[in-house]
């Protein structure tokens, strides 16, 4: 008998550009448009994993550069892989590490064989090849594994864009090579580069697709360049690729940054801003975003949403504890921003199934625009 698929996708209906369907894995479906919630270092700060289920997220994400310097990958396999490290059994996402090779570039020299670095956490050294990438991923047990690639930030010079993405592409193939020959009977999805350029994302995709992949991700954006940019950015780059196979759109981001998104094709998304929003008092709300720490939530009865997990605390309860450093304070700000979050994904998902993507982002963004009362 023929083992399932890794990875397959079902594509429900469609509203213009917009797409709702579900991925299905081995380990569940997931429904799109999608939001990973970041559990960067095997766990979603601030969260237990059934608290992370019970806000709507079907899958979450794992960082493979973080994951290899600790607890360390082997590790992690040796322990039964990342689902029962973490207690998670549902998919998981692993970033290859492609980011954090430039958020890093301080203490990282790339060169064809990969990244070579000295770890953060101790200055030891280290390289992350597409090789290792796989290789670790594949220790990690990840449902879905990224090819490793070379970012760039859109203000670097047209020609290290260009570089940029003929090397994430070759890094591409290797990665692919590897992935096979490790027996990997997971999803391997491929990371479209190339700036704001049309050319080299045209580029970009007809090498991946040539590849052959899973998935496809479009690399390379919320880097600095803004909405618009990324917005004009995505109207041409969704167009390049399949459109019978996901599209990942790496992280994004702000709640009107995934509407619009989701408005020209996009899939999946993860971010670290709900959760980290939620850490330092921010909190997401239908009338835009809100510092909780603002003196005028000090005597403010409301919750946040009647709806919000979090409904049975006071706007002043959460003013307090945030203001004076309590971890409950934490803990209830991220599980609202989640629940927000994925709120959110069911109401595009809603909208686009009855055909009433227009209006409801309409909606979101007359309201959304108040930024926050």
């Amino acid at each position: 008998m023929n083992p399932p698929p890794a990875l397959s996708f079902i594509i429900a209906a469609l509203d213009g550009a917009a797409r709702t369907g579900v991925i299905d894995t081995p380990r569940g479906e997931i429904r799109t448009p999608a939001f990973m919630p970041v559990g960067t270092a095997a766990t979603v700060k601030a969260m237990k994993p059934a608290d992370v289920r019970a806000s709507g997220a079907d899958i979450i994400l794992g960082n493979t550069y973080h994951l290899m310097l600790r607890p360390g990958a082997e590790r992690v396999a040796r322990l039964g892989g990342l689902h029962a490290f973490m207690g998670w059994e549902r998919p998981i996402l692993t970033d290859s590490g492609g980011y954090q090779v430039m958020s890093l570039s301080e203490l990282t020299k790339v060169s064809e064989e990969g990244a070579a670095f000295a770890s953060h956490l101790d200055g030891s050294r280290h390289m992350l090849s597409p090789e290792r990438s796989m290789a670790i991923q594949t220790l990690l047990g990840s449902d879905i594994v990224m090819a490793f690639d070379q970012l760039v930030k859109t203000t670097d010079t047209a020609d290290a864009q260009a570089a940029a993405m003929a090397r994430s592409m070759r890094w591409a193939k290797r990665s692919r090579e590897a992935f096979d020959a490790l027996g990997n009977p997971r999803a391997l999805l491929g990371i479209q580069q190339g700036g704001l350029d049309e050319r080299l994302r045209r580029e970009s995709a007809e090498a991946l697709i040539a590849i052959g992949f899973d998935g496809y991700a479009v690399g390379g954006l919320a880097v600095g360049e803004g909405q618009e940019a990324m917005f004009a950015t995505l109207d041409f780059a969704c167009g390049h690729l399949p459109t019978d196979k996901p599209r990942y759109l790496m992280g994004v981001g702000k709640p009107d940054d995934i509407v619009g998104a989701v408005e020209r094709g996009i899939d999946m998304f993860d971010c670290v801003l709900p959760t980290r929003s939620g850490r330092t008092g921010q909190a997401f709300t239908w009338d835009g975003p809100i510092n909780i720490r603002n003196a005028k939530f000090a005597d403010d009865p409301a919750p946040l949403d009647p709806e919000s997990p979090t409904a049975q605390w006071s706007k002043a309860y959460l003013h307090h504890l945030v203001r004076s450093g309590e971890i409950l304070g934490a803990m209830l700000m991220t599980e609202h921003n989640l629940w927000f979050y994925q709120k959110l994904m069911q109401g595009l998902r809603d909208a686009i199934a009855e055909a009433r993507l227009a209006a409801f982002a309409a909606a979101f963004r007359a309201r959304y625009a108040k930024r926050g009362r």
